[in-house]
């Protein structure tokens, strides 16, 4: 239990507009939740009025709203709204978008679809093009929430009250992180609201995005708040030194030093058996965690995309005489989401089969185009594109392999006119899926493998529910892409409160916000570096950063691995 000096009970009771810096685990949250409690209890508030609490990842906003449970009665926990930033910001458009396009709506142009557009054109190309979509298409690009949704704003007096008088007190969390449109849209929002900002500089690991070094300096400059700080208190990973490790970390001092519950482990890798000692290393953190039962989360952290793929189909394999580990994979949406657009297409299959390849076809061309986000495609997965996108206007396919590619989508389309559908969603999706799992191309067996990613028809999930209904009501799925699209669409804002039990592979940037009993740290030995070779000053502080992000997750012991020799990580 939190001890409320005379600084936490100052941020409770002030009336003024207010900062607060501090640690992970420092208590900014629970801090925060008690102000709402106390402003809610103290104020003749309307039922119609809240306090607004926003924050960046939906799994901190699931946490504080599964801690807001415990902690405040249940009238207060009503009126206290948790959200993404996104997600306040798409109500807001969504309800008053209209405005700002002469009485057209708006509509959300989902990521997937969004890398799918994108993917081959060049950064300034990419900046005109969301631009195009928004103002010819209706369409609105996630990158454009926060300068919209402030333009609404700004032109707008009536708004700024209501939304004031809607929310007379708003909390913003991590607000370190906000770039120069979420910046704008906060002035705008809070213009008739007290405003609780929460930072811990030395979590800034989105400059990438916009994140400003001067930001918190911005806020004292615009709202001339009360400033607190309570330094590096640590609530999170009590009886240890992983907060500290994480600090001395980021300033230079940690080499040399012993950490209670920290381990930096050199390992040396094996010729042909470069993951072995990593593996060993889950397998010795597991046992030990068993021993205390079955109730424990553990992490692995690494730094990069693509170095996480190929540690997922390590852990996945029985290599090295090493058993097989199941573990949860937090993949970018962009992969799972076309595939199982594709997927869902097949499910509902067609009136014949040239129809049902023209639309496998033509979702295939999207997964190649947006799977890897506005990352592009490859030469040769881009000339596939191009070659059928041309087949699509009329013309031939010209060369072998796209004609192998056309007549593996025939068969596939032939395979789904002879299923029989069994009428449970989860066993024909499957069934759908193997179609391309089996395909001679690999182009389709991807879609089957990003496929094993998507987390819908889980039992008793609402779209495993939706098509059920289809089924009963036509005995058969039509109108599934829809439905899958929509689904995932509102799987993007939702926060859901979920229990992170288990063995997790994530980015160290995607565990922000996150907890978990334990964390290990992984780097390789060439691939996957914490830091890369000649690091400019700038990488090398951003490097930082992360780690300390990363340490900092474990509220029990945090474990870091890496190459033993020149290889070594030098910050470590």
């Amino acid at each position: 239990m939190m001890v409320l000096d005379q600084s936490r009970r100052d941020v409770i009771e002030s009336p003024r507009h207010l900062v607060v810096m501090g640690g992970p685990g420092s208590g900014k949250t629970t801090v925060a939740l008690l102000k709402a409690e106390a402003f809610l209890g103290r104020l003749d508030l309307t039922e119609y009025q809240q306090v607004l609490f926003l924050s960046f990842a939906r799994a901190t906003v699931a946490r504080v709203a599964e801690q807001a449970g415990k902690m405040l009665p249940k009238l207060e926990q009503a009126r206290l709204e948790v959200n993404t930033y996104h997600g306040f910001t798409w109500n807001l458009l969504r309800s008053h978008g209209y405005l700002l396009r002469n009485g057209r709506p708006l509509s959300l142009l989902p990521p997937p679809e969004a890398a799918a557009r994108l993917s081959t054109l060049s950064e300034e190309q990419i900046a005109l093009e969301k631009i195009r979509l928004l103002e010819e298409e209706g369409l609105l690009h996630f990158d454009l929430f926060a300068s919209n949704a402030a333009m609404l704003l700004e032109r707008s007096q009536s708004l700024q009250r209501i939304y004031g008088n809607s929310y007379p007190l708003i909390i913003l969390d991590e607000f370190q992180d906000t770039n120069e449109d979420e910046w704008r849209f906060i002035r705008a929002l809070t213009r008739h609201s007290q405003v609780l900002a929460l930072a811990d500089p030395e979590q800034r690991i989105y400059e990438f995005r916009g994140a400003s070094a001067s930001r918190i300096q911005e806020f004292e400059q615009a709202y001339r708040p009360a400033s607190f700080s309570f330094g590096m208190e640590n609530h999170r990973s009590t009886g240890t030194d992983i907060v500290q490790f994480g600090n001395d970390l980021l300033a230079g001092v940690n080499r040399g030093r012993a950490y209670t519950h920290v381990s930096v482990t050199p390992y040396a890798p094996r010729k042909g058996m470069l993951h072995r000692a990593f593996k060993f290393a889950i397998l010795t953190a597991i046992a030990r965690l068993n021993r205390y039962g079955r109730d424990w989360s553990l992490a692995i952290l690494v730094p990069s995309k693509s170095f996480m793929a190929e540690v997922s189909a390590y852990l996945s394999s029985d290599a090295d005489n090493l058993p097989r580990l199941s573990h949860e994979v937090a993949f970018d949406q962009e992969a799972a989401a076309l595939s199982a657009t594709a997927i869902a297409a097949l499910l509902e299959g067609g009136a014949n089969a040239e129809l049902i390849t023209e639309r496998l076809l033509r979702n295939l061309c999207a997964h190649l185009r947006g799977r890897k986000g506005e990352k592009a495609p490859s030469k040769a997965h881009l000339e596939l594109v191009l070659a059928l996108e041309q087949l699509f206007g009329g013309q031939a396919l010209r060369r072998a392999p796209h004609k192998r590619v056309l007549a593996a989508a025939q068969l596939i389309a032939v395979q789904r006119l002879e299923l029989q559908l069994t009428g449970d969603p989860q066993v024909d999706w499957v069934a759908a899926r193997q179609f391309l799992d089996s395909s001679t191309e690999q182009v389709f067996k991807q879609i089957g493998i990003d496929g094993r990613y998507v987390r819908l028809l889980g039992k008793g999930s609402l779209l495993r529910s939706r098509l059920s209904e289809m089924w009963r009501s036509a005995e058969g799925y039509s109108g599934a892409e829809k439905l899958v699209r929509d689904a995932l669409i509102q799987d993007h804002f939702q926060a859901v409160t979920r229990d992170w039990k288990g063995l997790h592979l994530m980015t160290m940037h995607k565990s922000k916000g996150k907890e978990f009993t334990e964390v290990i740290l992984y780097e390789g030995v060439m691939k996957g570096r914490f830091l890369p070779t000649e690091a400019t000053p700038d990488r090398v502080r951003q490097a930082r950063l992360a780690m300390r992000v990363a340490v900092t997750r474990a509220m029990k012991k945090a474990t870091i691995l890496t190459p033993t020799g020149r290889n070594r990580c030098p910050l470590i």
